[in-house]
């Protein structure tokens, strides 16, 4: 495996940390295409705990971004301020509300949002490289603040977050589920996933899209060097 993707997660779950599907299946296609992996998570205390069975706030408990996000890569991650840009031809985050509420503050903030020092500091090198950067679900809401404006991206087709995007100088176009936007100039690819999928095979088939123009990506990059 020649090519090395990096994968930034933001804890383990849907309501708290980043979705398990969405993760899962990113990881797959990468294996399935034979590009290599590695996964990184900040290690910080998560914002909050939700019980998934009720999707309501734990009280008392706190949990760590990093330890949560092992359980999805089964132990093999690294602390974020470890990913080094020039180890890897391309970087993808998945969704899940771990990115609005772990990696920025959107949840509360909105168009206000920051987002999360190390974060920026990790994937702003991929961007300033032109090496490919994947977002999907939720995520695409941090590219205004975390790369720059008029970068075209999308959540599928909700008013709220696409009216957030703009707002931070962000391009949003609508998109199904089943499909992906592409900023060729940026060569920034997102997808819809959760956002509007009802089901695992809808997401798969987005998010599969979203892999395999990243890996075509890179081997435009590798042709172009």
């Amino acid at each position: 495996m020649t090519k090395q993707v990096a994968v930034v997660l933001a804890g383990c779950g849907v309501f708290d940390g980043s979705e398990i599907y969405e993760t899962t299946l990113t990881l797959l296609r990468l294996d399935q295409l034979g590009i290599g992996y590695r996964c990184f998570a900040p290690d910080i205390e998560q914002h909050h705990v939700i019980n998934h069975l009720t999707q309501e706030p734990v009280e008392g408990e706190s949990r760590n971004v990093l330890q949560e996000s092992a359980r999805l890569a089964r132990g093999d991650i690294q602390p974020l301020e470890e990913l080094k840009a020039d180890e890897f031809d391309a970087v993808i985050v998945p969704g899940g509300f771990g990115v609005a509420k772990n990696l920025s503050d959107f949840a509360s903030e909105g168009d206000g949002m920051q987002v999360l020092d190390a974060l920026k500091e990790t994937l702003t090198p991929f961007w300033e490289n032109a090496k490919p950067i994947g977002m999907m679900c939720i995520s695409p809401v941090l590219v205004p603040r975390l790369l720059g404006d008029s970068i075209a991206v999308t959540v599928g087709h909700d008013p709220s977050v696409a009216g957030a995007i703009s707002a931070m100088g962000g391009l949003h176009r609508s998109c199904a589920v089943d499909d992906i936007v592409v900023d060729l100039e940026h060569r920034v690819v997102t997808t819809p996933a959760y956002m509007l999928a009802t089901r695992i095979s809808e997401a798969a088939t987005g998010i599969f899209k979203l892999v395999d123009r990243i890996g075509e990506m890179m081997d435009q990059k590798v042709l172009n060097q």
